[in-house]
């Protein structure tokens, strides 16, 4: 099967927040890459998942309720977002064990269709016990990218700055030519 390149414009964030970027805007429209297995192919691919969780139907529709659990939380309101991104993680947990090179947690499935789902849930967890404040939406108008703001002082705005934060550098110009 020949390898399809990811057409998302942000990639590499955490993957709770990567599973919210299968959503985007390009030139007004929103896109999905979970929309078929092919696409749930890629994401696992991009994600370094695919070994491990096959692409069948059952992930792909795992996977879009946790992508709506973890959006819940995210964009809403967190209190009421918990059962949701509870009733995925339901369907996993770690197992502590110790190995030859010493203490080891590793996820467990009792349907291994929910891994990719719950591994992008507990990853969501992660992120809020590292910032909380630091998962951002992008500011950028109509941009409906997530991000984790790895900057020094936190102040990160734009999913890329080559894009996003580009685009209102250029408006915030123009505006100021147009007042002169």
């Amino acid at each position: 099967m020949p390898t399809v390149r990811d057409p998302r414009p942000l990639t590499g964030e955490p993957l709770a927040l990567d599973l919210l970027n299968t959503r985007w805007n390009r030139e007004g429209t929103v896109q999905d890459l979970l929309v078929d297995t092919e696409g749930l192919a890629v994401w696992l691919a991009s994600n370094g998942l695919a070994d491990r969780h096959p692409a069948g139907p059952e992930a792909l529709r795992h996977l879009r309720e946790a992508r709506e659990a973890i959006s819940a939380a995210v964009d809403g309101s967190p209190a009421r977002a918990a059962p949701l991104v509870d009733a995925v993680l339901a369907h996993g947990r770690i197992r502590a064990r110790l190995t030859a090179d010493g203490p080891a947690e590793e996820p467990e499935f009792a349907d291994p269709s929910w891994g990719p789902a719950w591994l992008a849930a507990r990853d969501y967890l992660d992120l809020l016990t590292r910032g909380p404040e630091r998962i951002r939406g992008c500011a950028g108008g109509g941009c409906i990218l997530h991000f984790f703001d790895t900057s020094r002082n936190g102040t990160r705005r734009w999913c890329s700055m080559a894009a996003c934060g580009n685009r209102a550098k250029a408006s915030r110009h123009y505006a100021r030519s147009k007042e002169s």
